[in-house]
């Protein structure tokens, strides 16, 4: 590790908590309704489509709205990938996706996970690019915030289970926030370099005189979207390591930026909107923490490299095992620091864009991501996700800490029962369910053996990843792993889909059921959910509920690994 890693890491956090109160202050400026200068838009948009802006739906509507928008919208898209050879803005004139890799991108970028089993320059036409998946760029983006502002209402309101309008909250995200940023990101991307155009594919001549194909394409306007939606699915098969979508060094720490600035947002506007700011930054600290956690040890774990490469008789217990550390996957314009800040952010942010490859990564730097993804998406996650993922800890915090006190618990005054805790324990059980259960069967069927490029412990971690990767709806994973079967492009699809709605309708159901409870005034045996008590008892719940139920996972693949290289032993 080196001095100017550090400064560029803290840099970075110190840039990210100056954002954080304005874009707070904005979003919730947003959903109020008080920002209305796009109403010309806006107004013409609800009646067009019969939208009553002044209905307050109750949570079933609600989760019903999210539930038949997104159905609508990943058969529209898969209907469209498999008739993608008959439809114009095709220069390359691609065929239609296969009906496997149809479902999957169809399931995957409808549920803000943008998984990629395909070569993006090699697969998909500019249209296909363009109306179906940053379409769902932005619509998935749109209604994970929509679900978390709604959650927060439920928290803050008593309404008898009335928490909103999801086709007003989804319109004025899409309006207000994502368009407009969107918009400002992708010029400044054009300005440090990335390509923004329709043009046909290069072939140029290379230096020893054989010919080589440069894709082209609208690259910029996607990696914005990309980013601020935190969908990660990359133009090229390369993602944010292609000098394309992200060119410079500033281009990265936007891109960043990008992925963290609406999830920290968020975390202001739910102190402003439950009217306890105190709390909503005790959140924000919590994410922050493990945040950093994440960054420290994935940093150390690159900058001190692989044992293997070791200089003869070298103690594998020295500070640097490797000259230069692991550089191996990384690109050099970026660096080591950059390359696992990068990593940590967008596994911790639900985003899958990657500027290194993650396969690449020593045993314990490769395990972060891992585990980022496997703590239930609340590390600031993605854009909405990662607010309720973390209010449902939040509420399992409160409730333990109540049974710890020996009274009822208390979330903001209101009491926590017995069918809030069931709402939130479908969602935390669902995901070592789906996890584990799709790893356990892909390590023992053919079908699943067959994908695997590595063998051994790490073999096992390619599948892992891949399944956790899935249902957290990150999109990220070990490349080792050939994704482009039946199998996996079913089995994670399938996954993808758990992993957002097995947690959104949760959510919304804790919303409603509390904002039909009373508030009661605070007592001395009240739980404060604003102090470093609470901020270190929640990452508490949050680190055993992963640990404990991930760890003899993590044992079989990157914590055996770690061992076998720090022994020199190669499988």
């Amino acid at each position: 590790m080196t001095a100017n890693g550090w400064v560029q890491i803290l840099f970075y956090c110190v840039v990210l908590f100056a954002v954080t109160k304005p874009m707070g202050i904005y979003m919730l400026k947003v959903f109020d309704g008080s920002y209305r200068w796009l109403g010309f838009l806006e107004r013409p948009i609800y009646r067009i489509c019969g939208i009553d802006e002044k209905e307050d739906q109750h949570w079933t509507s609600y989760a019903v709205g999210m539930l038949l928008f997104s159905a609508v919208t990943m058969l529209v898209t898969y209907v469209a990938l498999r008739l993608q050879g008959t439809l114009p803005l095709n220069p390359q004139h691609f065929p239609g996706v296969v009906d496997r890799q149809s479902f999957e991108t169809a399931a995957s970028f409808a549920t803000n996970t943008n998984w990629q089993s395909y070569s993006g320059e090699s697969t998909m036409s500019y249209l296909s690019q363009m109306s179906q998946l940053a379409m769902h760029n932005f619509a998935s983006a749109a209604v994970g915030i929509a679900i978390a502002i709604a959650v927060i209402r439920g928290i803050s309101r008593r309404s008898a289970g009335r928490i909103g309008n999801f086709w007003v909250d989804t319109i004025r995200c899409t309006l207000y926030i994502l368009i407009p940023f969107s918009f400002v990101l992708a010029l400044l991307f054009v300005q440090q370099g990335a390509i923004q155009n329709f043009s046909p594919y290069l072939t140029v001549p290379t230096l020893e005189g054989a010919k080589q194909t440069i894709a082209m394409g609208p690259v910029a306007s996607q990696e914005a979207i990309k980013q601020l939606g935190t969908n990660g699915g990359g133009f090229f098969n390369a993602n944010s390591a292609h000098p394309f979508e992200n060119p410079t060094p500033w281009s990265n720490f936007l891109q960043m930026i990008a992925i963290f600035v609406i999830p920290a947002g968020l975390t202001y506007t739910l102190g402003r909107m439950v009217k306890h700011q105190r709390h909503g930054w005790a959140v924000w600290a919590a994410m922050f923490i493990l945040f950093f956690a994440g960054t420290t040890t994935a940093y150390w774990a690159e900058a001190r490299g692989n044992p293997i490469h070791a200089a003869e008789g070298l103690d594998v217990k020295a500070s640097s095992l490797q000259s230069g550390g692991n550089m191996e996957g990384k690109e050099v314009r970026f660096g080591i620091a950059n390359s696992a800040l990068f990593a940590v952010i967008t596994t911790d942010a639900s985003c899958g864009a990657v500027n290194a490859m993650h396969d690449s990564f020593t045993a314990i730097g490769g395990m972060v991501p891992l585990v980022n993804m496997q703590l239930g998406e609340v590390v600031f996650g993605g854009v909405g996700a990662g607010m309720y993922g973390m209010l449902l800890m939040v509420v399992l915090t409160v409730f333990i800490a109540g049974l710890m006190v020996g009274r009822t618990p208390e979330y903001l005054g209101k009491k926590i029962q017995s069918r809030e805790i069931r709402m939130v324990m479908l969602a935390v059980l669902a995901s070592p369910l789906v996890i584990l259960g799709l790893t356990a069967i892909a390590s023992v069927l053919p079908a699943g053996l067959k994908g695997l490029n590595n063998s051994g412990p790490h073999g096992f971690s390619e599948i892992l990843y891949a399944y956790s990767s899935a249902f957290a709806n990150n999109g990220s994973a070990f490349a080792g792993l050939t994704g482009g079967s039946y199998f996996y492009n079913t089995t994670l699809g399938i996954a993808t889909l758990i992993g957002r709605f097995a947690v959104i309708v949760p959510a919304l159901a804790l919303a409603g059921f509390l904002s039909e409870r009373k508030v009661v005034a605070e007592s001395v045996g009240t739980f404060p959910v604003a102090t470093p008590l609470f901020v270190g008892l929640l990452i508490s719940v949050i680190l055993i509920v992963g640990a404990l139920t991930f760890f003899p996972a993590l044992a079989l693949g990157p914590i055996v690994e770690h061992f076998l290289t720090s022994a020199r032993v190669l499988f």
